[in-house]
């Protein structure tokens, strides 16, 4: 079992367990009245997401030695991915669903970014292959990411736009 093995193993746990958290939240919002926005575009996400890890594996030698500042870095990343998840509690989850008479979140990472966690996916889905040599793959998949988070984040600014402007910000 190689560092490489070890680490996309582990991040497709924390992925999955991301799902899953994300699912358990998402059911519980929408239960209470909360609206999904670009249901349409989400698989597109998973879909993105697990090619990424796999292209990782299938496309780095398995001998490739791991930059361990690099993974340093990430790791740095996945405190940045607990912070937003912790920030946002019950209302975190991979789709995009608002609850109207909410106010919007602005502690935490939200006090410097709009969007702090696609920020920190832009940034692990260049640094993980980066990290074992990879980089066709941070490439290809950064490139595929940022078409992907354009749309999202103008879905999800059209979705939250609604809130901003009847709602006080959280402080």
């Amino acid at each position: 079992m190689t560092v490489l093995y070890i680490v996309i193993g582990l991040v497709a746990l924390q992925r999955l367990a991301e799902l899953a958290l994300s699912a358990h939240n998402t059911r519980r919002l929408k239960a209470e009245g909360g609206i999904e926005a670009g249901a349409g575009h989400y698989p597109l996400f998973v879909s993105l997401h697990s090619s990424w890890l796999l292209a990782i594996l299938l496309f780095t030698p398995k001998t490739a030695q791991a930059h361990l500042g690099l993974l340093s870095l990430f790791l740095l990343l996945q405190l940045g991915r607990i912070w937003v998840i912790a920030r946002l509690g019950k209302y975190w989850t991979t789709r995009i669903i608002t609850m109207p008479g909410v106010p919007l979140v602005k502690k935490g990472p939200y006090r410097f970014l709009r969007h702090p966690n696609y920020f920190i996916v832009a940034c692990e889905i260049a640094v993980l292959p980066l990290a074992f040599g990879n980089l066709q793959a941070a490439i290809i998949w950064s490139a595929f990411n940022a078409l992907l988070l354009g749309w999202r984040i103008r879905t999800e600014n059209r979705a939250l736009g609604k809130r901003r402007s009847l709602l006080p910000r959280v402080s």
